[in-house]
């Protein structure tokens, strides 16, 4: 994974987790990164520029990456969910 940017992993990414925090809201667009993150019952925001995306340095032994934005240093952690849907492919078509 150390060969990867994080652009590249972002792109495969479904979900982040930001300081201790999971985001399913964050889009690379424009030059930046956003990210929305609820703490609770309160919405946090993070915005990097591509710079700063581009910055980024993956850390081996914590297997997340460390962005420094406007705000200070954050670890970041890409996920790639599951997800589901109510089609059952494994069922054949019966004939009535």
């Amino acid at each position: 994974m150390t060969a990867d940017t994080l652009t590249t992993v972002l792109a495969t990414s479904d979900m982040l987790e930001i300081d201790g925090l999971h985001a399913f809201d964050f889009e690379l667009k424009d030059e930046k990164l956003l990210i929305t993150a609820m703490d609770g019952r309160a919405e946090k925001r993070w915005a990097f520029s591509s710079a700063q995306v581009q910055a980024a340095t993956f850390d081996d032994t914590l297997q997340s990456w460390t962005l420094t934005g406007d705000s200070g240093e954050h670890r970041l952690i890409c996920m790639s969910a599951f997800t589901g849907n109510n089609n059952d492919e494994d069922e054949a078509d019966v004939d009535a």
